[in-house]
């Protein structure tokens, strides 16, 4: 056994790496979600400029993706991921000190790194560690982070309103409620792995081929197109149904109670079928997921599409991660993030085509199709993955 596993323990590991995504995802992204529609209503901020400022949270997580797909010294990875935790706090709470749009944007841009930390950083010293300790090489205990941070972010939100009405003061709720989860997730952080050696990864590398690398890089912006418009609107599609006002909160809560178990269910899918043959399953599902709000303004379609997404986006993204991980053991962190860069370009471009589409039109439907046809293009892209992405789970 590794010497760095240090005086943790694996739970303690595993369960700190989920609250760390709980913080960096869960409320440093995930917040803007519930806490929107009180934003635009007591602020004026209209579609086109929140469409906007989620396009600078996924700029600042593509900001740190790039780096983390550059940067090798395992030390200073765990020093950002650190720094991630608590900065994840702060940006949550500062987007209450003002309603200046600049400042707003700076604070959804560092944001946006933290998402980076925890998705790319965190998540590879989790995998490098649970390889290093002989375990199974998979993320979807770890991912259970993403639905639990949907559920908090929501049932939170849905709280902490019916307390305090002004939208600053829900803001600065939501980081006192970050705490409770900033404490264990920085004393169980991931060990600081070795240092890598420089010839294995060089091999590592090696085995995944351009065109592999291409296809899944193309597959993976469609998945990051189809996650964004989802995890940015779904409150504010919802909540503009007159049918289905005040429905937005139990929409976004049922997004993330369906990812909790998902993250199992995937996992156990693409040991059964395969890595491709479950990655395509979960993009047709996903597909239908965002097609049900656009064909229906019902109750049960709005509800059916939040299950869905939630159900699918993080399989695809618990998949893709562990998938290339596996093909790079010596820093798979650097190997997400290099993958990551198409999946953070998407999330920069479609929150601002989704957000003029539905200034222009007054409603998110044609937006919803858009996405629908981006998911279809992604899934013919990973029908056509080479052979040599079949990388057997041990």
């Amino acid at each position: 056994m590794s010497t760095d596993a240090s005086h943790l323990r694996p739970w303690q590991v595993i369960i700190g790496g989920i609250f760390g995504l709980v913080l960096t995802i869960g409320l440093a992204r995930f917040a803007y979600t519930p806490l929107l529609p009180a934003l635009q209503l007591q602020t004026g901020l209209n579609d086109a400029s929140a469409g906007a400022l989620a396009a600078i949270n996924y700029a600042g997580y593509m900001s740190g993706a790039l780096a983390a797909a550059w940067i090798d010294d395992v030390r200073w990875r765990h020093r950002l991921y650190s720094m991630g935790l608590w900065l994840s706090l702060l940006t949550v709470a500062a987007m209450a000190l003002s309603t200046w749009m600049p400042a707003w944007a700076l604070w959804r841009y560092l944001g946006g790194l933290c998402g980076a930390t925890g998705m790319l950083l965190g998540a590879g010293l989790v995998l490098g560690w649970l390889m290093r300790q002989g375990r199974r090489p998979e993320l979807g205990v770890h991912f259970i982070g993403l639905g639990l941070g949907i559920v908090v972010s929501a049932v939170g939100v849905w709280g902490v309103s019916k307390i305090w009405a002004l939208w600053s003061d829900q803001w600065l709720a939501m980081a006192a409620i970050g705490l409770v989860f900033f404490v264990p997730a920085w004393a169980w952080r991931p060990p600081v792995p070795p240092a890598p050696a420089v010839v294995s990864e060089a091999h590592s590398t090696n085995k995944v081929s351009r065109r592999w690398m291409l296809t899944m890089a193309g597959s993976y912006f469609a998945a990051g197109w189809g996650f964004v418009i989802s995890a940015t609107f779904t409150v504010a599609i919802v909540e503009r149904e007159p049918a289905l006002a005040g429905q937005g909160a139990l929409a976004w809560a049922l997004v993330g109670l369906a990812a909790m178990p998902a993250v199992f269910l995937w996992d156990k899918v693409a040991r059964r079928w395969g890595d491709t043959r479950a990655l395509l399953l979960a993009f047709g599902l996903q597909t239908v997921s965002v097609i049900l709000p656009a064909l229906s303004g019902t109750l049960a379609a709005a509800l059916g599409g939040a299950i869905g997404y939630g159900a699918t986006f993080i399989g695809i993204v618990s998949m893709t991660l562990a998938l290339v991980g596996r093909r790079a053991p010596q820093n798979p962190g650097k190997a997400m993030a290099r993958l990551t860069l198409s999946y953070g370009a998407a999330q920069v471009i479609a929150p601002v085509v989704a957000g003029a589409m539905a200034q222009a039109t007054g409603s998110f439907k044609g937006a919803l199709w858009l996405t629908a046809a981006v998911m279809a293009t992604g899934m013919a892209l990973l029908a056509t993955l080479p052979n040599d992405a079949h990388t057997p789970t041990a």
